[in-house]
């Protein structure tokens, strides 16, 4: 950030590739050395806008909004430096290029492995954002984020390779037109074979940790099937959601009662079997994306297979892959 521009007012227009940024980490890329606190402070007292309008660090910025972004020298002292990325170990980037389910000049479709953020956080260096490098088979421009999994689940994400790829699968993911379809391990058996969980969702606060709640918030709805059960202790669910809240799979099923096989975070210690055999990771699949192609609006359907741990237990539960294939689609 040049003088000038810290000592002046400045209104920043959000590019394509980062919509859905949280507002903190907006500035965290833009303005490496603003200091978080420092930033809650032009929150709080209104300095810093969106779309003039008052906002929290935890807003979700869309392509095209505009922040006010104030003078930032006067009080920032001297600026820090930021850090280059981290090295891209060739092994690991070779493993993540073997990893890609589908591309063209406009998109990647990658099989995102269980384990690995999506986006930086807190002492969070390891993450795709910055793995994505990998991904640009020859492009001038790195693959850019349209859309999110949870750390812990693993299947289909898509990255787009240009600007205008990133704004019109923005607008489809955002439109609803993505269709989604996840697959999970849930303890216990829904009374019911198939239906719909309407129970809107809020974020909160839960000493150091930001959970989600099935409580008055923002709307939220799932539609579910069971796709084949173990006796009565676990059910192999597919999972439609019709909206895109936080962790929205993962509180639906934990307040339905039938946490997601693995999810300790929302479904505590009812979320782990006694079977000493069944890993200790959460069971929750992004199975397969049908999303319009940015380039002709025709649908583009990518699937990715079971990862490892659910692989293994869905051979120890008895449940046959077979048996996902060919499904009807989930329908609301």
């Amino acid at each position: 950030m040049s003088e000038p521009e810290k000592s002046r007012v400045q209104n920043l227009s959000v590019a394509a590739d980062e919509a859905d940024l949280r507002l903190d980490r907006w500035f965290r890329r833009r303005f490496p050395e603003l200091g978080h606190g420092r930033l809650e402070k032009l929150l709080r007292t209104g300095q810093v806008r969106v779309d003039g309008k008052r906002a929290k660090s935890g807003l979700r910025l869309a392509a095209g909004q505009t922040v006010r972004v104030p003078p930032l020298m006067a009080r920032e002292g001297r600026a820090t430096v930021a850090k280059p990325p981290p090295r891209i170990d060739p092994q690991e980037a070779s493993a993540l290029r073997a990893r890609v389910l589908y591309r063209d000049d406009w998109l990647i479709a990658l099989d995102k492995p269980a384990g690995l953020a999506v986006q930086g956080g807190s002492g969070l260096n390891r993450h795709l954002d910055v793995l994505s490098e990998a991904l640009r088979f020859g492009s001038e421009e790195k693959p850019r984020l349209v859309h999110r999994l949870d750390k812990d689940t693993s299947g289909v994400l898509v990255l787009a390779r240009t600007a205008e790829a990133a704004r019109r699968l923005t607008a489809a993911f955002r439109g609803q037109e993505a269709r989604k379809t996840y697959w999970a391990a849930v303890v216990g058996v829904p009374a019911r074979q198939r239906g719909r969980i309407d129970l809107p969702l809020a974020k909160q606060r839960v000493g150091s940790l930001e959970k989600v709640a099935a409580k008055e918030g923002q709307p939220a709805a799932t539609l579910y099937r069971v796709v084949q059960a173990s006796g009565k202790r676990t059910a192999w669910l597919a999972l439609r959601p019709l909206t895109g809240r936080t962790h929205q799979l993962r509180v639906h099923c934990a307040a339905i009662g039938h946490p997601i096989l693995g999810d300790g975070k929302y479904g505590g210690q009812a979320a782990f079997l006694p079977d000493k055999g069944l890993a200790r990771r959460l069971h929750l699949h992004a199975r397969e994306l049908a999303i319009p192609h940015p380039a002709d609006g025709t649908t583009l359907r990518v699937s990715a297979p079971l990862p490892d741990h659910m692989t293994e237990t869905w051979a120890r539960l008895g449940f046959d892959p077979k048996r996902g294939e060919g499904l009807p689609e989930l329908e609301g």
